[in-house]
């Protein structure tokens, strides 16, 4: 949507992209919220991972004097601009992390009651997680001959705020300042009085928070401009997730909570925050008596009137409810939520490389081996036959089991001198349920039993593979249920597994083989659960929803896949 976005590139700047950039914005509050997506847009030409945002309005960088950090105060048009810079850098730059800082804002009451030099927010630099490499402003050269003076004066404005490089390289972003003015002219009056925001001492929130986004940025933010003192966040564990969409692919809490802190030491270092487990919907929000505010969604206000009722209850006052808005998504399927969420970046993650595969240097290069797994019902056959269609050879471990069993097989005869001639049928086959009968809720005799046929299949695997490789075949798909319980991923260059919930698992296992829900049930706890599966996968597939969308993620893994095929043929 913005395009010619021109940048002055000063100090020798070089035109590679940069980890690490602060991005100051000058420009006055009313004009900002016009400006931030094509300065964002601009600013993503330069910087590819985490770009920080430091707020100072009306700032002068042109003005002569070298001009100080102060603080500015928390109005109502500050947290709009928030939700609004968070919800265009969704659309035009989602691949940052884009964080806001917000250690200068601040009431001039407090700023001058605390300890700190009135109406200076950094008595020393600031350290951010992040080592800038660059600072890059939005700030309007009047006269091109002050390019310099401008980038100096940056350089020097910045290293007083945070720790960084005295040389640290500095761009002036020019967004076409004509077209946007002549939008800007409708805005807000800029002698208006500004509506200051009302704060408190200490602030609660609760959520999932996986794979913190722009609508968690957001709300943090928000949570940081109302709290003076502590921000308590309630983070969901293991009891909260249950009903969550591809919950296996949730961050574990300790790595959620590390993000967590990561984000708001950044973002406001002065606040003192508290982070705790919520295994119920209400965790410490319904007993702490110093908390009052949380900060709730049009989606989870609900939720924050039934904890002011449960707090009425037990004698507490209620708490204000601060209200923010959702962030759409403007790239989001039919099959994901209109807004921004952590579900839709889950669903996003299917088909796709998790983590790199090991290194399978033992194995021969071609043909490509993918280990195929999942529960019971987890339409893992389905996802076969569709890669085969794509072109790879599969291969069924259930049909390789059964000649493990035909008479002469060497796995026939070790099975019956291990469970005895009385489960064979007349025909001399063995009778498989009166083998499983055999080994039906004793570990050891089933052990006894998987330690003769599992080597026999695997050897099965090798040669079909081996023959596949005859027949100059590019991928094998290695079907398995036990493929990680039998300890078969020495056969495969990579694990896929194919997940679903737990109920709807017993659903199709009860309508395709006719068994009691109990039964399904059981089938689906003597098997590793599907968490434990994704951490050994290197893709994760699911079959929950309509049969095109599954067919969509396998084709976008197979895609990948060919790739991966290709770059590996082109290194060696």
């Amino acid at each position: 949507m913005w395009t010619a976005l021109f940048v002055r590139f000063t100090l020798r700047f070089s035109f590679s992209l940069r980890s690490t950039g602060i991005l100051v914005l000058t420009s006055p509050l009313h004009t900002l919220p016009l400006r931030i997506a094509p300065v964002l847009s601009s600013a993503a030409q330069l910087v590819d991972c985490t770009l920080y945002v430091h707020l100072h309005p009306g700032l002068n960088l042109g003005g002569g004097s070298q001009p100080r950090p102060v603080f500015i105060p928390p109005v109502v048009d500050l947290s709009a601009l928030i939700t609004r810079l968070y919800s265009n850098a969704a659309d035009v730059c989602g691949h940052l992390d884009v964080r806001v800082l917000l250690t200068n804002v601040r009431a001039q009451s407090a700023a001058c009651s605390g300890t700190m030099t009135p109406n200076c927010p950094f008595p020393t630099p600031q350290s951010l997680s992040h080592s800038p490499e660059v600072v890059l402003t939005d700030f309007a050269l009047q006269d091109p001959g002050q390019s310099h003076q401008v980038t100096q004066c940056l350089q020097r404005y910045t290293g007083h705020c945070y720790v960084c490089s005295p040389s640290l390289p500095s761009v002036l972003l020019h967004p076409q300042l004509t077209r946007l003015q002549e939008k800007e002219e409708g805005l807000k009056d800029p002698e208006e009085k500004e509506e200051p925001l009302e704060t408190y001492t200490d602030v609660v929130v609760g959520g999932t928070f996986d794979r913190l986004h722009g609508a968690h940025k957001t709300l943090l933010n928000i949570s940081c401009l109302l709290a003076s003192r502590r921000f308590l966040i309630g983070v969901c564990d293991q009891a909260m997730l249950k009903k969550k969409v591809l919950k296996e692919l949730i961050e574990p809490y300790s790595l959620r909570v590390q993000r967590l802190q990561e984000f708001l030491q950044d973002t406001k270092p002065s606040l003192q925050v508290e982070i705790v487990p919520l295994d119920d919907p209400f965790g410490v929000s319904i007993i702490d008596p110093q908390l009052q505010c949380i900060v709730v969604s049009e989606e989870t206000r609900k939720g924050g009137e039934a904890v002011n009722k449960k707090r009425l209850e037990n004698g507490l006052p209620a708490l204000v409810l601060h209200e923010i808005q959702l962030l759409k998504d403007a790239h989001h399927t039919e099959t994901e939520e209109e807004k921004i969420s952590s579900s839709s970046l889950r669903s996003r993650l299917l088909g796709t490389l998790l983590i790199p595969p090991k290194d399978a240097s033992h194995l021969p290069p071609l043909p490509y081996v993918i280990g195929l797994t999942g529960g019971s019902g987890s339409g893992k056959s389905s996802i076969a036959r569709q890669l085969e269609a794509f072109g790879a050879v599969r291969i069924d471990c259930d049909k390789l089991g059964h000649e493990v069993y035909q008479p002469g097989a060497a796995g026939y005869h070790r099975v019956l001198e291990e469970f005895g001639s009385d489960i064979l049928n007349e025909d001399k086959t063995i009778n498989r349920r009166a083998l499983g009968r055999k080994v039906f809720g004793n570990q050891e005799r089933l052990k006894a039993l998987t330690d003769i046929v599992w080597p026999e299949i695997a050897l099965l695997v090798k040669n079909r593979v081996s023959q596949a490789r005859d027949e100059g075949k590019e991928v094998c798909v290695v079907d398995a249920a036990v493929l990680l319980e039998a300890s078969w991923t020495d056969l495969v260059h990579e694990v896929w597994v194919s997940i679903i919930p737990e109920e709807e698992a017993v659903l199709r296992i009860t309508e395709r083989d006719g068994v009691t829900t109990e039964d399904a049930v059981r089938r689906l706890e003597s098997q590793w659960s599907s968490s434990k599966q994704v951490e050994h996968a290197n893709v994760v597939l699911s079959t929950l929803w309509e049969p095109e969308v599954t067919r969509k993620q396998v084709l976008k893994a197979w895609n990948l896949l060919q790739k991966r095929i290709h770059q590996r043929q082109e290194g060696q």
